[in-house]
C-alpha cells in the first residue's frame, strides 16, 4: 500500500538516518505504556500481542514488563523480556503503604523509586496526561521522536522471512480475486456478471479477505477499485465493476502470529485494455525497473523517486493538477514495511538514505481520469550492491 508524500517527514527521515541507540545513565530508563496489539513499538519491545495497555521499561540493559494476573503466565512464556513483574504485587505493596486505589502513575512511581530511576525516555505517542503526572512526581520525561527503536528499520533474516510469508498470503488473496474475475461474463451494458449478478468490488474483497483470514492473517482496508475510482489511490473501491477497465488490487495482510505485514499491488483488466492503458502499464513497469536497478545501500530514495518521475514525464505522462484534480504519479515510490504498514525509510520527494537490511516497497503508479489507473507493487530488501525482490507474484494486465 502506497504512502502519500509529506514534506513534514523530511527532518524525521534525516534523523532516522543518523539515530543510534543512546547509552542510558543508571538513573535513566526507557518507558512504554501501550497495548502491543495496536502499537508497533511496544510489539517490537515485548514480542507478543496484548490487547490492553501494559508497562514496559528498560533499565541497566534489563527489559521489564509488568503484567496483570490475566496475562502474566502467558507473558512468562512468550514475552521478549528479561523480567516479568506482577501488577497485582505492586498494587498490594501500594495498599500496604496506604495508597488505595493504585493507578498506573502510582505503580510507575513505586517501580522507579525502588530502582533509583529519575529520568525517562518515552515515544512520541506516549500519553500526555501520563507524562504530566510523571513530571509532577519529579521524574524527568524526554520525548524521543521516531524511530524510537532504530533497529526496527533494518530487518534481520527472521524478519525478512516473516515479511516474505505475509507477501505469500497477499498473493493467495490476489489469486482468489483473479479466480473470481475469470468466472465472470460480460453483458451488453458493459458490466461484469457472476452467476447472473453484477460483480462488485465488495464481492471481490470478500473473496480476497476470507482467503487471507483462512491462513491466519488479518486483512485491513483491502483496496479493489476500478475505472475512475483508481485515480483516487486511497479509494478502497465500491460498487459494480465494468469489463475492459483497470482494476487495482492493493492487499496488505498482517500476521496474527508475529505482526509483520505483506504489501502487494497488481492492476488487471477483465477483457481488453485500451491502447492508452497498455502504454501506461508498460510505463509503470519501466518505473519499477528503475527502482530495482537503483535501490541499494547508500542511495538516497529521493533520487530514485525523481528518476521515475522524470522518466514518466519523458514518455508523455505528466504529474500535476489536471482539470481540477491531481493526476499522474502523485504518491511516493515506496515505504518501509514491517510491524507497521508504513514505516521509515520512504522513497519519496524527501531525503532518506537507504541501508542494507531496509525492506521497502517499490510501487510507482499512474492515474488519469477517463483512462483509469495502474499501480504495481513489489517488496525488496536492500543489499550492499543492490536489492532482492521478496515478492513472488507474476504481473499481467489482461485476463
Amino acid at each position: 500500500m502506497f504512502e502519500s508524500k509529506s514534506p513534514k517527514q523530511k527532518s524525521a527521515n534525516r534523523a532516522a538516518a543518523q539515530t543510534v541507540e543512546p547509552e542510558l545513565k543508571p538513573t535513566q530508563a526507557i518507558l512504554l505504556y501501550a497495548a502491543s496489539e495496536g502499537d508497533a513499538n511496544m510489539l517490537y519491545a515485548a514480542g507478543f500481542f496484548v490487547p490492553d495497555p501494559f508497562i514496559f521499561f528498560e533499565h541497566k540493559k534489563t527489559k521489564h514488563i509488568v503484567m496483570s494476573d490475566l496475562e502474566i503466565d502467558r507473558a512468562k512464556k512468550q514475552a521478549r523480556a528479561d523480567r516479568v513483574l506482577s501488577l497485582s504485587l505492586y498494587q498490594r505493596k501500594l495498599r500496604k503503604l496506604g495508597k488505595p486505589p493504585a493507578g498506573i502513575i502510582d505503580i510507575l512511581d513505586l517501580l522507579f523509586r525502588e530502582r533509583g530511576i529519575r529520568s525517562l525516555i518515552v515515544p512520541a505517542n506516549f500519553s500526555a496526561l501520563l507524562a504530566d503526572q510523571l513530571r509532577a512526581k519529579g521524574f524527568g520525561v524526554q520525548i524521543k521522536r521516531d524511530p524510537f527503536w532504530p533497529k526496527r528499520e533494518t530487518k534481520n533474516n527472521l524478519e525478512v522471512k516473516q515479511i516474505t510469508e505475509s507477501l505469500h498470503i497477499a498473493k493467495l488473496g490476489l489469486e482468489a480475486g483473479i479466480r473470481m474475475l475469470k468466472r465472470t461474463t460480460t453483458k451488453r451494458d458493459g458490466y461484469l456478471y457472476l452467476n447472473g449478478t453484477r460483480l462488485t468490488s465488495e464481492m471481490l474483497k470478500t473473496a480476497v479477505n476470507t482467503t487471507i483470514m483462512a491462513q491466519g492473517w488479518l486483512p485491513s482496508h483491502t483496496i479493489i477499485s476500478s475505472g475512475n475510482q483508481c485515480v483516487d489511490p486511497h479509494n478502497e473501491g465500491s460498487g459494480p465493476v465494468k469489463a475492459n477497465t483497470s482494476i487495482i488490487f492493493d492487499i496488505f495482510p498482517r500476521s496474527q502470529h508475529n505482526g509483520y505485514f505483506g504489501d502487494l499491488s497488481r492492476t488487471v483488466v477483465r477483457g481488453r485494455a485500451s491502447e492508452k492503458l497498455k502504454e501506461i502499464y508498460t510505463t509503470v513497469q519501466a518505473g519499477q525497473e528503475i527502482g530495482y536497478r537503483q535501490i541499494r545501500d547508500g542511495v538516497n530514495g529521493k533520487d530514485v523517486h525523481q528518476n521515475i518521475l522524470d522518466m514518466f514525464a519523458s514518455r508523455g505522462f505528466p504529474t500535476g493538477r489536471i482539470n481540477g484534480r491531481m493526476q499522474g504519479f502523485f504518491h511516493g515510490t515506496g515505504h518501509g514495511l514491517g510491524l507497521d504498514i508504513h514505516e521509515p525509510p520512504r522513497i519519496a520527494p524527501i531525503d532518506a538514505i537507504l541501508k542494507t537490511g531496509h525492506v521497502v516497497t517499490v510501487e510507482p503508479g499512474l492515474y488519469y481520469i477517463g483512462v483509469g489507473g495502474v499501480r504495481l507493487e513489489d517488496v525488496v530488501v536492500v543489499k550492499a550492491k543492490g536489492n532482492r525482490n521478496l515478492t513472488n507474484c507474476p504481473q499481467f494486465l489482461e485476463i
